[in-house]
């Protein structure tokens, strides 16, 4: 079982081999809360490159730093204000992006394609600018940051969607009516079977409720948007025109401060669209990874 250290925190990471051997590596940095299980549809897709995943920090089997808690109110599902106590300290972007180098490091992967979505893609972003393995990015349903002024924040909707949870809802309810924000209606009713997969996945791996909600004190603190000039990698961004967590203007904000990106945008997708649209959003980027090999 590989793990990479970063300082005191210990970090889990998978390698899956290339069935063909072309020496090209593709990393994948999952959201906020997700486990690496949020990649299966693109490292399946992807079997022609060595691909890796691993555990943010407080999620899966990576360990959780801490203990360090912050008191912050939150929306309930009444509309009102909620006390709810996480952990912070050790839960930044920048440490998060410090524990891809790592990772990458104990692997022994010299250059990479970045590949980041949502909370991941700001990670992403952070490790581009900072760190010099990276050969090209690939930003999935992001923003640049909670603390970015042009950054289009989560509508307060879907907030209350996020905390407004049944009181007769059992852990595997509270997850599914969690996802509803982050999938059309259409693809949560068709594929029954494939939304219970995810739950057992999500109880297996997810970060515990602390560890998430950390995570999302990241998002809040970050700010990409005054060193989005120094990301000259080439950049696929890619967002759904639909996403009601982090809404596509996001998207074309990044895109329009990037120096060298391409913008794709899939018509009435939702914040999980890569695995809706598997297919489609994995030939992308493997076009996009090819282009730039």
């Amino acid at each position: 079982m590989p793990r990479a250290r970063n300082g005191e925190v210990s970090l889990y990471y998978e390698v899956s081999e290339p069935a063909d051997g072309d020496g090209e590596t593709v990393v994948f940095v999952e959201g906020q809360g997700y486990g690496r299980w949020m990649w299966n549809w693109q490292v399946e897709r992807m079997d022609g490159y060595e691909r890796v995943v691993w555990d943010n920090r407080g999620t899966g089997d990576s360990d959780a730093p801490g203990p360090h808690w912050l008191l912050r109110k939150i929306p309930n599902w009444k509309g009102l204000q909620a006390l709810a106590i996480f952990k912070l300290d050790g839960y930044r972007i920048p440490d998060m992006a410090a524990d891809l180098e790592a990772v990458l490091d104990d692997a022994g992967v010299e250059e990479v394609h970045v590949v980041g979505a949502s909370l991941g893609g700001m990670v992403a972003q952070e490790y581009a600018v900072e760190y010099d393995r990276a050969k090209s990015v690939t930003l999935l349903c992001t923003s640049m940051g909670g603390a970015a002024e042009p950054a289009v924040d989560i509508p307060e909707e879907t907030i209350q969607q996020m905390y407004a949870v049944p009181e007769d809802a059992d852990e595997r309810g509270t997850i599914k009516h969690r996802m509803r924000a982050a999938m059309t209606d259409e693809f949560f009713e068709s594929n029954p079977e494939t939304v219970e997969e995810i739950v057992d996945w999500r109880l297996a791996m997810d970060a515990g409720e602390a560890e998430r909600l950390a995570q999302g004190a990241a998002y809040n603190a970050y700010d990409s948007s005054g060193k989005l000039d120094r990301l000259t990698q080439p950049t696929l961004v890619a967002h759904g025109t639909a996403d009601r967590v982090l809404p596509v203007e996001n998207g074309r904000k990044i895109h329009e401060r990037l120096p060298n990106s391409d913008l794709e945008l899939y018509e009435g997708g939702e914040h999980l669209f890569f695995i809706e649209e598997a297919d489609a959003v994995t030939e992308r980027i493997r076009e996009h990874v090819r282009e730039h090999a």
